[in-house]
């Protein structure tokens, strides 16, 4: 069931993720006014232990206490009940970012119905631009993810960092549910618990909120490092694994998350296992492609061919709940100039139609 409110619960902008549920029974839907509409639409807590976007809201809402916003902004707090244990998801529980509409696995699932709804209601209201803040478990760069190379899309992107990913899938997550509506894009700002993350995530929402419009023109090849995913990789259901050690089917470097956002040659070394297969690695159609970028020498668990990963992490949980990592290839900037005719809606115009 989703809660519509029209002002802050007292005491939200002091109140930590953990305790949220003292204030908010579960997902929650605040419409904020400000001098300049449409609205940026903002979620937070899609993942109960990525507090970043909560903690930059805060701050960004007290530097603005007794004044009115830039930009009106509708916010969405995500997965109270999983942010009071501290977890990506409970047990039983979807992954929040993965029930947008869109979503064929979790479709009939109440929490598909609530997304659904959060985006039928923003879509009516009219968006200006939508982000999606998280964290990451592993070793990773302040980067944005986008699912449209649209101008609009790619400058909203690089407010957060000139490192771009673009990503097709999985389906289901929220920005690939709101970039047919307006300019969209999720910002990983690295691990919780980190001040200079909470900064980069604040500056990134203050500087959304005093955009008054995009850039007509593209952007130039300085300016951008874009990679796209070609690969999510996870270790398959039946194999056992940790990271440095010796009594399971795959002992993973302990240091594994190092390998982040570096381009790796074939022949690069994950680990070792005793298994001919452990992963599994699915291409934005859906289909694994395993043996085309992994192999299993001597026991060695190699990269068949040169890859860029991001998103991999030492946390085991977050390995089975979501997956090891992604596979990238760095984008030619001749590719950018291309896609720009597939451009997303214009921002500053309702979008309520397109539904």
């Amino acid at each position: 069931m989703l809660t519509r409110l029209d002002t802050l619960p007292e005491g939200f902008l002091d109140t930590p993720a953990r305790d949220l549920h003292r204030l908010l029974s579960g997902p929650t839907l605040i419409h904020l006014p400000g001098r300049r509409t449409p609205e940026l639409f903002v979620s937070v807590l899609l993942h109960g232990n990525e507090d970043v976007g909560l903690v930059a809201l805060q701050q960004v809402l007290r530097a603005h206490a007794g004044r009115q916003l830039p930009r009106a902004m509708s916010v969405l707090i995500g997965n109270v009940p999983a942010a009071r244990e501290g977890l990506r998801r409970l047990d039983g529980q979807p992954d929040f970012n993965r029930v947008w509409p869109g979503t064929q696995e979790h479709i009939d699932r109440p929490e598909a119905a609530v997304m659904r709804e959060v985006r039928d209601i923003m879509a009516a209201r009219g968006l200006f631009a939508s982000i999606d803040i998280h964290n990451n478990t592993g070793l990773n760069p302040h980067y944005s993810v986008v699912n449209s190379l649209a101008p609009a899309v790619l400058h909203l992107a690089l407010l957060m960092s000139r490192t771009v990913v673009w990503f097709q899938g999985p389906p289901g997550s929220q920005t690939a549910a709101f970039t047919p509506l307006c300019p969209s894009v999720a910002v990983e700002c690295g691990k919780p618990g980190h001040p200079a993350n909470e900064a980069a995530a604040a500056r990134f929402l203050e500087a959304c909120l005093h955009l008054a419009s995009f850039p007509e023109h593209g952007v130039r090849p300085h300016d951008i490092d874009l990679y796209h995913t070609v690969g999510l990789v996870k270790v398959a259901p039946d194999v056992s694994f940790g990271f440095g050690r010796v009594d399971v089917d795959v002992n993973f470097h302990p240091q594994l998350d190092h390998l982040n956002f570096r381009e790796l040659d074939a022949g690069a070394t994950f680990g070792f296992t005793r298994q001919p297969a452990p992963l599994q690695v699915w291409d934005e159609a859906g289909q694994d492609v395993a043996d085309e970028f992994f192999q299993v020498a001597d026991g060695q668990l190699l990269l068949r061919r040169p890859s860029m990963p991001a998103m991999l992490t030492l946390d085991e949980r977050v390995v089975r709940q979501d997956c090891l990592c992604y596979l990238m290839d760095r984008v030619p900037f001749a590719h950018v100039t291309h896609a720009a005719s597939d451009a997303a809606p214009a921002a500053g115009e309702p979008h309520g139609t397109t539904l």
